[in-house]
């Protein structure tokens, strides 16, 4: 009796060992339009009157985010800050034994340190898509575009970013944001868990949560959707991937067009095929950040 138990025991202690060797990572992409009580740009701009503040109610669902995904096992967690410069987070507040990724460019976007070795990814502060008619601050990527599809498919900043994790066979299980989101992004996404933190009344006016009622709800999801992670399926697109982008002026897309790797659709739009989610994403990367200072 004693043998099996001192058995029992050793298996146990293996088992253990291997979940701590192998963890359970966790990769979360942050923004600020989706953040309770942000709805105008005096919110989102370094230079706006209640950016300081914004910047700390964004910090802290991160913190709301990160604390669901320890509660549901999360061993490793990386943030990415997805938002404007990049340099939003008060990265001071964060604990210790959690890695940020900050700044441009950077070759997988919002989603910059994910690969295969994650188990889920989380989205916080998310926003509709420039396509939506509903949502506060409904654009995709950059205010450049008015549209942005992969295969087809419209797709907000969640999706699309699903997309890039689906490369990777990790699926997004939580999401946060305005109610236009959430809707939009399940609708393309599946039944991730989704955190309401506002309604949108119209592109700058929202009924808000507090923010530390929008906490809560934030790490209520989070663990939810990370324990929840083996029943939710990666979003995987169809290779090689076609992106369209139609742009809110005609000179981008004429410039783009310059490329012999792309198709000018429009006198607004362009295609490009990449063979997976990466080459796209780093095309999408420099589509929007070399031709960002162009307004013509």
């Amino acid at each position: 009796m004693k043998r099996t138990a001192l058995f029992l025991s050793v298996a146990l202690l293996s088992v253990h060992a291997s979940q701590a060797q192998t963890g359970l990572k966790v990769h979360i992409s942050a923004d600020l339009e989706g953040v309770a009580g942000t709805v105008t740009r005096e919110q989102t701009g370094q230079n706006g009157f209640e950016y300081q503040k914004a910047r700390e109610w964004m910090t802290r669902e991160v913190l709301a985010a990160i604390e669901g995904a320890r509660a549901a096992g999360a061993t490793e967690i990386l943030v990415a800050d997805s938002h404007g410069n990049g340099q939003n987070l008060l990265i001071d507040m964060i604990p210790s034994g959690i890695e940020i990724v900050r700044s441009w460019p950077r070759p997988l976007g919002m989603m910059e340190g994910l690969d295969e070795s994650f188990d889920a990814v989380i989205f916080i502060g998310y926003h509709a898509s420039s396509s939506n008619a509903a949502g506060v601050f409904a654009h995709t990527i950059t205010g450049a575009f008015t549209e942005v599809s992969i295969n087809g498919i419209a797709v907000t900043e969640a999706a699309f970013n699903a997309a890039i994790a689906g490369h990777f066979g990790v699926p997004a299980v939580m999401i946060s944001g305005d109610d236009a989101v959430i809707e939009e992004a399940r609708s393309i996404l599946g039944e991730l868990e989704g955190a309401v933190v506002k309604h949108s009344y119209s592109f700058n006016a929202a009924r808000t949560l507090t923010p530390e009622d929008a906490r809560a709800l934030i790490r209520d999801k989070a663990q939810k959707g990370v324990e929840r992670r083996a029943a939710l399926e990666p979003y995987v697109v169809e290779t090689p991937v076609r992106l369209d982008l139609t742009f809110r002026r005609h000179l981008p897309a004429e410039l783009l067009s310059y490329l012999p790797s792309v198709e000018r659709t429009g006198s607004h739009s362009v295609r490009f095929v990449g063979e997976d989610m990466i080459v796209v994403t780093k095309f999408m990367e420099f589509a929007a950040t070399a031709l960002s200072g162009i307004t013509e």
